[in-house]
């Protein structure tokens, strides 16, 4: 598994040289889960103790600075292979407020792009939200709204879990609609907690299908931690979203990451079993589109320097925490992106 990763990794370094060399204009959107990107102050209204100088992690300044700079230095590399700009919006998770994404965007590898953010606070017991990062400069926001996502009887045990993020924006003045997910977790069992994925994948179902209903054409990106792989029911039923372009049906969406995953590739791993819970999926408007950006090919950003190098994780994303003891790692997922293209100028498609 860690050799079929690494040489993921390998391959996908040189990727776009000749889309630049044809004068492609290149756009690069991600994914990252932050894995518990915290600030040190007490939130009394949500469980975030262990998350403070005083709590069991002894959650300092001095730990959420190193973490924050490990996370740029990561953001900051995504798509740069592809693009100048990098990425142009990220959509991450774990994030606890507001706060943090400032400090984030305010880091001195970022603060030359200018990330501004959406984000709205959920009822997540932990405090845990989703937010939006992108680049005024090649996306601007018209319209947001969280949408929450109801839980089933006993399908968890917290009472609620984070809001989907939906945003409508202008992507190089192209019209785009943008899903930003967490689903619930697996903790308390897979087939247990099963039913609180596909809850989550119906209310972002349900809203996408309003977006189509005024236009069938309505360029579409889902994106998130969705905490289960591209071939679990809540993706490929309740999403409707398939691996195959030969497979689509009208509705559907397309998951570029099926191929990946039955390759065992993935994005985290536990058991020494990889899973790609960190998935974008976009709709059929971006494949082989007449005009504007389409969807040319998706990535999995992993490096050298963000895996475990030694031990039984050795492979491994090199996570934050080993137990309640800083690890000093960037994050236990790696980030997705995708690289989508449109004509500038003479050349062919790649």
């Amino acid at each position: 598994m860690v050799r079929i990763s690494f040489l993921y990794w390998l391959l996908s370094v040189p990727v776009f040289m000749c889309a630049q060399a044809n004068r492609f204009k290149v756009r690069v959107i991600a994914f990252y889960n932050l894995e518990n990107l915290y600030d040190t102050t007490d939130n009394p209204v949500v469980n975030d103790d262990d998350f403070t100088p005083a709590g069991n992690k002894r959650y300092t300044s001095r730990v959420y600075s190193d973490k924050l700079e490990k996370l740029a230095s990561v953001i900051s590399r995504i798509g740069t292979e592809s693009s100048e700009a990098g990425a142009v919006i990220i959509g991450v998770a774990e994030i606890e407020n507001d706060t943090v994404l400032l400090d984030l965007c305010n880091q001195p590898l970022l603060r030359q792009r200018q990330y501004r953010f959406v984000h709205y606070d959920s009822k997540d017991i932990r405090g845990v939200d989703v937010g939006l990062l992108y680049q005024p400069a090649y996306f601007i926001p018209i319209e947001s709204e969280p949408l929450f996502v109801p839980l089933p009887g006993k399908s968890k045990s917290a009472a609620y879990t984070r809001d989907i993020l939906y945003v409508r924006g202008l992507l190089d003045g192209e019209e785009v609609h943008i899903y930003v997910n967490h689903w619930p977790s697996r903790r308390g069992g897979e087939e247990r907690t099963s039913i609180a994925r596909e809850a989550a994948a119906a209310v972002c179902r349900s809203h996408i299908e309003r977006i189509c209903l005024a236009d069938t054409a309505a360029k579409i990106i889902v994106m998130g931690d969705l905490n289960d792989d591209p071939y679990n029911s809540s993706i490929t039923k309740t999403l409707k979203a398939r691996g195959k372009r030969s497979d689509l049906r009208a509705g559907d969406l397309f998951n570029p990451w099926d191929s990946l995953y039955r390759k065992g590739i993935g994005t985290l791993a536990h058991h020494d079993n990889w899973g790609l819970f960190d998935q974008i999926i976009l709709s059929q408007s971006w494949l082989n589109a007449p005009e504007g950006f389409f969807y040319y090919r998706n990535h999995i950003f992993m490096r050298p320097y963000m895996m475990e190098n030694a031990g039984r994780y050795k492979g491994y994303p090199m996570r934050t925490w080993d137990g309640d003891n800083y690890r000093g790692g960037y994050s236990d997922h790696f980030p997705t992106y995708i690289t989508l293209l449109k004509p500038s100028g003479k050349g062919s498609v790649p």
